[in-house]
């Protein structure tokens, strides 16, 4: 039966269901998907039926669930609303995430407007520093030409 020395495994081989054998009935298939086919087929014909679907549903609850009403405050409701119903003149609320955004953003408009016065203690910074390489640069050009003028008056002399 088995090859070399290891044993095959318990459960042995799989089996398929052929077409007809799930048609005809006798499909070897676990009986948990019987159970969630069956499950689906109640909540197809529980959607058809409307008002019988309340009372399946309140005999099909095991134990005190029948009797206990359970609000889960983690559960998303969907909002779905109608295009009759929405209100354009009313503004649209901004989550959590958004205000942060927009009020980062503000903030930073602000600053910015405030940087280009000169009204920050950072733009104060810099214009000291701007000026002082200003008054720096003027110093050396002044030099630069006190030395082209001694050379041309050097020129000057040593040519008479």
């Amino acid at each position: 039966m088995g090859r070399g020395k290891f044993k095959g495994k318990p459960t042995g081989q799989r089996q398929f269901s052929t077409p007809e054998d799930i048609l005809a009935g006798n499909s070897t298939r676990p009986r948990t998907f019987k159970r969630v086919e069956a499950e689906y087929e109640e909540e197809v014909s529980d959607v058809e039926s409307g008002e019988e679907s309340e009372e399946k549903t309140e005999q099909s609850r095991k134990g005190t669930e029948g009797l206990i009403e359970i609000n889960n405050p983690n559960l998303v409701k969907s909002k779905n609303l109608k295009a009759k119903d929405v209100d354009f003149g009313r503004p649209t609320e901004l989550s959590r995430r958004e205000r942060e955004e927009l009020e980062k953003q503000r903030s930073h408009e602000r600053y910015m407007k405030l940087q280009e016065q000169g009204k920050t203690e950072k733009a104060r910074q810099d214009l000291e520093r701007l000026a002082l390489i200003r008054q720096e640069r003027a110093e050396a050009a002044k030099r630069r030409e006190e030395e082209r003028g001694a050379k041309e008056q050097k020129k000057a002399g040593a040519r008479k």
